[in-house]
């Protein structure tokens, strides 16, 4: 730049964007006022990028999963008004912190069931049948031929299939299950529909019974101080040794370190994980079973359902800044509501899914 010439300075952005979104996604964004894209690029935690003295003017943050919303970094945003998530899980967002703060969250749930339903099929599949585990088998030079003892998985097909949450994904999982002539059992804090039921040919049990009768356990929970843990030792020491679980959901539902135990001495005989205790860590002894296969959190992956989650949040974005109701609010209390004095407290709700 030349001397004496004025320096162009940048506007004060009203929107931050966490994620890398497409270029349409981000001219709709901008259209309701500047932008900065946060998207990471480095090791350091995408919000924590933008100088103090930038924040004053921010009015919404679309962000996602790996993001931590708690009340220190809302307090840092005075202006704010919205936080847009990129998913279905809210366990990242500290939601009474918002609502005290009268600040609207928005996710998107919806948009991902099917695509994350088929992967939880998929993992059913893939650990009874062991198909994993024969690819590596193949390309590790380990294959010498046909034989009518080699490598025998567990039958799909008229399995009891026990779905642990009876949401979106649940019952869509519970419609793949249906082709395959599955029996269908679930565990949910309250009973679905008896004409959902009946479609799915779904019966509602108590958590330990379904895991009693299971062949697979598909877990399609919400994470919270309720469902941390979950499935635990005692809850893993209740399946049947022939018994496989999938977890799509959250990994601190699974107590991860009991589960390696369980795979290791055969308690269970195998499971399929896209998600993790301490993602994307693993526990101690994980990647070294055969028993069990592991994806990296791909639920959602899909060309059109992650764009359709993208657009989904962008809405959810821009409805508040227009002063209009958005499509999926996690915690409506704010709109049209009297400000609050006090940080809501929190607290564990009831499951509903009884351990016992």
């Amino acid at each position: 730049m030349l001397r004496g010439m004025p320096r162009r300075i940048a506007p004060s952005p009203r929107i931050l964007v966490t994620i890398p979104l497409s270029a349409p996604s981000l001219r709709r964004l901008a259209a309701a006022g500047p932008v900065r894209d946060l998207s990471p690029r480095g090791g350091r935690p995408p919000l924590a990028r933008l100088p103090e003295g930038a924040r004053a003017s921010v009015e919404a943050i679309l962000c996602t999963i790996t993001d931590r919303i708690d009340g220190a970094l809302l307090d840092s945003f005075p202006a704010l008004r919205v936080v847009s998530s990129f998913g279905v899980g809210l366990d990242h967002v500290d939601l009474p912190a918002a609502t005290a703060r009268r600040i609207l969250v928005c996710h998107t749930p919806g948009v991902l069931t099917e695509a994350t339903a088929d992967l939880a099929f998929g993992l059913c599949l893939d650990a009874a049948r062991r198909i994993t585990e024969g690819d590596r088998l193949v390309r590790a030079g380990r294959f010498h031929g046909w034989r009518p003892d080699f490598m025998l998985g567990a039958e799909v097909s008229g399995a009891c299939l026990g779905i642990v949450g009876f949401g979106r994904i649940g019952r869509a999982l519970a419609r793949r299950a249906r082709g395959f002539g599955m029996k269908v059992i679930y565990a949910s804090r309250s009973p679905a529909p008896r004409e959902v039921e009946r479609a799915l040919g779904a019966r509602r049990l108590g958590l330990g019974a379904l895991l009693r009768r299971a062949d697979i356990v598909s877990l399609h929970v919400p994470l919270r101080p309720d469902t941390h843990h979950l499935i635990d030792a005692r809850a893993l020491a209740r399946m049947k040794p022939t018994a496989i679980l999938v977890n799509t959901s959250r990994g601190p539902v699974v107590d991860e370190p009991a589960l390696v135990r369980a795979l290791r001495a055969g308690r269970i005989a195998g499971a399929g994980l896209d998600v993790y205790e301490r993602e994307p860590r693993l526990a101690r002894g994980l990647a070294r079973l055969d028993n069990v296969v592991l994806a990296p959190h791909l639920g959602s992956a899909t060309v059109s359902t992650r764009a359709a989650m993208g657009r989904l949040a962008v809405k959810n974005l821009l409805c508040v800044l227009a002063g209009r109701r958005p499509p999926n609010p996690a915690n409506p209390e704010p709109i049209g509501s009297p400000p609050k004095k006090n940080r809501a407290p929190g607290g564990a709700r009831r499951s509903g899914l009884r351990r016992g």
